[in-house]
């Protein structure tokens, strides 16, 4: 490209990215009073959906890479063969009710953009019908046609504290399919769901200079909405990731030491093991009882393959968080938090 040909090029952007800031800020009002719930198109135009449902997508030649922002956590779905990937969005503090979810492909590049969270914050999304809601979800997974996210309400100042709210979609039209309110739990990290509904979410709790073991949860949630702590204090250590084995035991990963613990449906505590680092936020564990395990704090992959130590496969990935696994593609996939991107690791 020449020196003329890259700032005309420059400069055209930049115009089209003028006219569509002034486009934006001049839309009329959207409509008031109760409106139809509807999640976002595929990369394309229009990008809501169409009253007729007219809908061209993108050309095959563009790729898209982003739509993600302060990530957490995220799904495999199978039936599109897509990353489910919820946004936090910004903190509470600043504006409530802004996250969103994206589906992102194998190779890392935009599938939709807001698929579920197209609407605006505020009169948009308390006048779809359903309401639409979504703080600040952290933890997330798909089980049985519904993905379950690790919300919470509240947060948005020092007398307004965080409450953990479970919140469930319909992972075919993207509608939300209930919730779960836990008042006296302040805010779920990661959560694993069985078929039947049931979920179990960990709490991380207080950790640093004035630990505070009482605050250390795996809580459990019924179909019903019946919610108890499952298992409190050591040998959690400020538990982040959980996940099932092959047997359907829980499992979970701690970040304040290495240990990677093993309980039974009962919350017994089955087996203890440990990856090669501390403070550790994901864990995917395959059919052959393979742990794959995410270290927030300090940016390794470690595998722990039955019956041998663990091992590094990956090194100085900043803030790796609760990573999934992608089936269509054989590969591990790690939302990296504030960085506002995913590492993509392929396994043999």
């Amino acid at each position: 490209m020449t020196r003329s040909a890259f700032w005309t090029t420059g400069a055209t952007a930049l115009l089209i990215g003028v006219a569509v800031g002034a486009l934006v800020a001049q839309q009329p009002a959207g409509p008031t009073g109760p409106q139809p719930y509807f999640v976002g198109n595929r990369l394309g135009l229009p990008i809501n959906p169409a009253p007729d449902g007219a809908f061209t997508p993108m050309s095959n030649n563009v790729k898209v890479f982003g739509a993600i922002y302060s990530a957490e956590s995220c799904s495999y779905d199978a039936t599109r063969n897509v990353i489910v990937v919820p946004n936090r969005g910004v903190g509470q503090n600043v504006q409530a009710n802004n996250a969103w979810v994206s589906f992102i492909n194998h190779d890392g590049s935009v599938h939709t953009a807001r698929w579920i969270g197209i609407q605006n914050p505020g009169d948009q999304r308390s006048n779809s019908t359903p309401p639409l809601v979504l703080n600040e979800p952290f933890g997330s997974d798909i089980a049985n046609g519904i993905l379950y996210l690790a919300d919470r309400d509240g947060g948005t100042g020092p007398n307004d504290p965080a409450v953990s709210v479970v919140r469930r979609f319909n992972m075919k039209t993207g509608a939300p399919a209930g919730e779960t309110r836990v008042d006296k739990s302040t805010g779920f990290n990661d959560l694993e769901a069985t078929d039947d509904g049931t979920v179990y979410a960990t709490q991380t709790g207080v950790g640093g200079q004035n630990p505070d073991a009482t605050t250390w949860q795996v809580w459990k949630i019924t179909p019903d909405g019946n919610a108890s702590i499952f298992i409190q204090g050591a040998p959690l250590r400020q538990p982040n990731g959980i996940a099932f084995d092959e047997k359907g035991n829980i499992v979970v990963v701690n970040i304040g030491n290495n240990e990677v613990l093993t309980f039974g449906q009962d919350g017994k505590l089955l087996k203890t093991e440990t990856a090669v680092q501390a403070g550790n936020d994901g864990l995917v564990i395959m059919k052959d009882g393979t742990k794959y395990v995410s270290s927030v704090t300090l940016g390794g992959v470690s595998r722990i393959r039955p019956g041998r130590p663990a091992e590094l496969i990956a090194q100085n990935i900043p803030n790796p968080a609760s990573m999934c696994y992608d089936a269509g593609a054989n590969q591990l996939v790690i939302p990296m938090n504030a960085n506002n991107g995913m590492a993509f690791i392929r396994l043999r």
